[in-house]
């Protein structure tokens, strides 16, 4: 089908005018055949009502409570129709033929289960955005970092990475995935609330012999940390917390045992770095994502069941898509601020 129905559902928590600037975007995508799907997460700004009274073309879902972006995102995809689901933030905008691209790739691919288009800071679009640059990686003791973007350096946009590549992750700012594919996978991990669910689910679509891809054909301009202040300790615990997560998850037994004390050693170095910096919200947002490690065992467990049962591949077929270095000694020490310093493009 050369022009299949796409599904685009955005995860929202309060802040009409993002919502706002987002629909009126939308509506001026060339691609014809997409429905919007609202999912409000408890809203107390009156968000439900302004989108039912201002754009009623669009499903609306409304929330008991706030289920993060990955529950939202879980209870759209439950009543979406299209073949393809774009999960995108509230807080973007997007040119014009941003959609197109990213359905003619899926069409073409169908051993691809995730795309994302290059994404741009809303304030400086000569910039990568934070959130997902122009396509992710991951290291082998669980830190991601971007195309474009490698902890708190992003890079101009200058075509560096205008070239069509498989790559680990999609960001989740703009996501599209096949449904198809997303239902295998169990959807989203709803433990993680919000922030690298999208790492999680591209690292199980490896597992099921699928990929991911960066199409930087296709832009959208991102407002960066408006939901959660960047530098917040609810961030810093989710971040941390959730890379632990996958690391104790989705990796085989044996690799697990090798990695994981290297990878707390490096937890308890943030943890000293924080507190020489004065920095209380990194510190007490590691010692609370360490603290959830230690007494919710049973989650570990029964996602690693869960991943032994969608795994297809050995995590020798996986584990060259990961950059075999840390990214953290890269920046840390060795200076290395661009993406192309650490994974030749």
């Amino acid at each position: 089908m050369s022009n299949p129905l796409v599904s685009v559902i955005i995860p929202h928590w309060n802040g009409i005018e993002v919502l706002s600037e987002c629909l009126e975007s939308l509506a001026q995508t060339e691609y014809s055949n997409f429905e919007i799907i609202v999912v409000d997460n408890a809203s107390i700004d009156g968000s439900p009502d302004w989108v039912s009274l201002n754009f009623p073309q669009v499903k609306l879902i409304e929330n008991d409570q706030n289920y993060g972006y990955a529950g939202g995102c879980n209870r759209g995809a439950e009543v979406a129709k299209g073949e393809y689901i774009v999960f995108l933030n509230n807080d973007t905008v997007q040119e014009k033929g941003w959609l197109a691209g990213l359905v003619d790739f899926m069409n073409l691919n169908p051993n691809v289960a995730a795309v994302q288009p290059k994404i741009l800071n809303y304030f400086d679009r000569t910039q990568f955005d934070y959130a997902g640059g122009a396509g992710g990686w991951l290291d082998i003791l669980g830190f991601p970092f971007a195309r474009g973007r490698v902890f708190f350096e992003r890079e101009k946009d200058e075509g560096q990475y205008d070239r069509m590549r498989p790559i680990f992750w999609a960001s989740g700012t703009a996501i599209m995935v096949r449904k198809s594919d997303f239902e295998l996978a169990g959807g989203f991990d709803e433990t993680f609330f919000a922030h690298q669910e999208e790492i999680d689910l591209c690292w199980k679509f490896r597992l099921m012999e699928k990929e991911s891809w960066a199409i930087p054909s296709s832009i959208v301009y991102h407002k960066n940390a408006v939901t959660l202040p960047m530098f917040s300790r609810q961030k810093q615990y989710l971040n941390h917390r959730n890379s632990l997560l996958m690391v104790l998850s989705n990796f085989s037994l044996p690799f697990t045992l090798y990695i994981t004390p290297i990878r707390l050693a490096l937890e308890f170095v943030a943890l000293a770095y924080s507190l020489v910096r004065l920095d209380m919200n990194h510190f007490f947002g590691i010692i609370q994502s360490l603290s959830w490690i230690i007494i919710h065992p049973h989650i570990i467990w029964k996602r690693r069941r869960r991943v032994k049962q969608i795994r297809v591949v050995k995590d020798k077929k996986v584990l060259p898509w990961l950059y075999w270095g840390s990214v953290v000694f890269d920046y840390y020490i060795r200076g290395k601020k661009r993406s192309t310093e650490i994974v030749k493009e």
